[in-house]
């Protein structure tokens, strides 16, 4: 079952819904590298699989740099565009919705939408999510995935150290490695380890 923050559960899919799956995780971790195996492995085993990333969901920039483009407070709940996320992807795939998922809906590099076209999962389809901070707004996830980065290896490895203060808080207010389905710890990228499926 998927789980909110401090590990409240929800529902998990069955029947014809579609599963979904949350893989969180700094920019520094292979989110998008374990979200592109995951829908390899799945596919093979008969699944259709749509494999969506949070940075194709930003807001404007406008909106997230009101307070400067290194405020820490602002990339923590300010950058990813949650409500657009639960009308244009989680909202199509409640049970006896169309399954018609917004892969996009903004690109930051050219702060312009990016009018990509609808894509239908099928029932009983996995939607795969990858990305920052995805814990903590009670998403429908089935099952969540963390990968966590020790202080030490968060700090080594993130390119905006101005950012570093978010994900502290993010310990703090969310507790990501309490809340997770599976955590995986990835200080050496080569050799993940992960600590089981909680029950």
């Amino acid at each position: 079952m998927g789980r909110g923050p401090r590990g409240a559960a929800s529902p998990a899919g069955g029947g014809h819904d579609w599963l979904k799956v949350g893989i969180d995780g700094p920019p520094a971790a292979p989110g998008g590298e374990l979200a592109g195996l995951l829908a390899e492995a799945l596919r093979t085993r008969g699944r259709a699989v749509r494999v969506v990333s949070t940075g194709g969901f930003l807001r404007p920039a406008s909106l997230r740099y009101e307070y400067g483009k290194q405020d820490p407070d602002a990339y923590y709940s300010g950058w990813t565009d949650t409500g657009a996320l639960w009308r244009e992807v989680f909202g199509p795939l409640d049970p006896g919705g169309t399954g018609r998922v917004l892969p996009d809906l903004w690109d930051p590099a050219t702060d312009r939408a990016t009018r990509s076209p609808y894509v239908t999962l099928p029932p009983r389809g996995v939607l795969v999510l990858h990305g920052t901070f995805l814990l903590g707004h009670w998403f429908p996830f089935d099952l969540t995935v963390h990968l966590r980065l020790s202080p030490g290896a968060l700090a080594r490895r993130t390119e905006e150290a101005w950012t570093l203060p978010a994900f502290a808080r993010y310990e703090t207010e969310v507790g990501p490695t309490e809340a997770a389905d599976v955590v995986v710890r990835a200080d050496d990228p080569r050799h993940p380890a992960w600590t089981g499926l909680r029950t």
